[in-house]
């Protein structure tokens, strides 16, 4: 088995590291994606925290892992949060004798009301985010070092492995930095192996400027030219272009996290046993489309970085093979030698030979997108993501509308199709793919029958 270092920034979107995207230094990622494999199609189905990352640990669907909206106190009051029966890839690596350690934000907890007195509190928004995660709940993970949700980068606080609810550890350091250090510390520790570490980063999540103690926002000055993808529109460009500094040079210090932790594995001859594996769970608007959010089916939401990198066996290259949330599990497990022992509840599939291979987009791969039904905004979405469209089926108060985009002809996702033969193929494709998981929409449904109608 080979070690494996599971690298996730919080909304950091691919266009960083991509070769002809955001202008931000990113040294050490590039370093890792020269001596690894880019992977240039790597999309978060549900482009938000808690969704996403359940699909990451678990490799189960929403409607199956329990984690269908972010977890907070308000949607654990009807049953969010991942669910205890979830097989995740810790616990099999676990099973083979990894040691395995969470290191950051988990965000996958249901807040209880000890957690509003033990952890970060009630915000304005009057919901409890943060929570205690007690050892029955982690899912596979034996050294933990983490917390719930909570968006105070420079005073974090963590439940570590042995401690008690009661037991929080403050901490008056930049997040990632700090989380880093602690990652070298399990480096020390478990470095004979096998192991199997992540450590997920809250920055550059918001908010954008609680960047690290004697760090100025590097592109200050700068947020104008930083905006150069063609869709930001105008009536959000001056508050974009404020926040654009600061969430770079948060991407920016990111990097420098990476760089660490790449060059303490080979401090510790452990670069030829262990592959790292950098990804996130979305990305961020910052401006395109008129948002500066995320979960919305584009591209600058959905796309997010995947470089896996480390020995010098690994041929480096690049793969465009469409790689899912629902992907993520059964590919790790592939990509350390596990492929065998994926759970058969495990829906995506294993894309490590895809990746090491550096293969190509199979045309008729395709990856769901899901916005929940009982969004608080009232909003219905499912779709798919092919090698070359994006569609999505919208509800909302009775109204039932399509979109879809040529990606290859407008990647940027200004000029919506006028196409019915093709909306009539990608909403039947849609509709086989989510009666494949189980996860029957009547929207849709009828949707796309009446589409076959007409």
């Amino acid at each position: 088995m080979t070690n494996l270092v599971l690298l996730i920034a919080d909304q950091f979107r691919a266009q960083c590291v991509a070769p002809d995207g955001d202008p931000v230094p990113t040294p050490h990622l590039d370093a890792l994606a020269v001596r690894g494999v880019r992977c240039e199609t790597a999309l978060s189905s549900y482009p938000v925290c808690s969704p996403h990352r359940a699909m990451l640990i678990s490799g189960q669907t929403p409607q199956e892992n329990g984690v269908h909206l972010n977890v907070n106190s308000a949607t654990a009051a009807s049953g969010v949060g991942l669910r205890s029966d979830a097989e995740s890839w810790a616990a099999v690596m676990a099973a083979h004798g990894m040691a395995t350690g969470w290191i950051g934000k988990w965000h996958l907890e249901p807040p209880t009301a000890e957690d509003e007195i033990w952890g970060e509190g009630r915000r304005d928004d009057g919901k409890v985010w943060d929570a205690f995660s007690p050892p029955e709940r982690r899912f596979g993970f034996s050294h933990w070092y983490s917390y719930g949700c909570c968006d105070d980068h420079l005073r974090p606080h963590y439940w570590a492995t042995d401690g008690g609810r009661e037991d929080r550890i403050d901490v008056e350091q930049w997040s990632a930095a700090h989380e880093t250090d602690r990652a070298l510390r399990f480096l020390d520790e478990h470095g004979a192996g096998p192991f199997a570490l992540a450590v997920s980063w809250n920055p550059p999540h918001p908010p954008f400027d609680q960047l690290p103690h004697g760090v100025h926002e590097q592109f200050a000055g700068r947020g104008e030219e930083l905006l150069v993808r063609p869709n930001v529109t105008e009536g959000i460009r001056a508050e974009a272009a404020r926040v654009a500094p600061q969430y770079f040079t948060a991407v920016h210090e990111i990097d420098q996290q990476v760089g660490r932790i790449v060059e303490a594995l080979a401090q510790r001859g452990l670069t030829e046993d262990t592959l790292v594996v950098f990804t996130s769970d979305h990305g961020t608007q910052l401006g395109s489309h008129g948002r500066l959010d995320k979960n919305v089916p584009l591209e600058e939401s959905m796309r997010i970085p995947l470089i896996v990198g480390g020995p010098s066996h690994l041929a480096p290259g690049r793969s465009s093979a469409l790689i899912g949330s629902l992907d993520m599990a059964p590919t790790l497990l592939g990509l350390v030698g596990l492929a065998d022992s994926i759970p058969a509840r495990m829906v995506g599939e294993d894309l490590s030979p895809a990746i090491l291979s550096h293969a190509g987009a199979d045309p008729e791969s395709v990856v769901p997108f899901f916005h929940d039904e009982a969004a608080p905004d009232g909003l219905q979405q499912r779709g798919l993501r092919t090698p070359t469209h994006m569609w999505v089926l919208s509800a909302r108060s009775g109204e039932v509308w399509s979109t879809c985009h040529d990606l290859v002809a407008d990647p940027f996702q200004l000029h919506p199709l006028e196409d019915p033969a093709l909306d009539r193929a990608l909403a039947a494709r849609a509709r086989e793919l989510f009666a494949r998981l189980e996860m029957p929409w009547p929207e849709l449904d009828r949707y796309s029958l009446s589409a076959v109608e007409v």
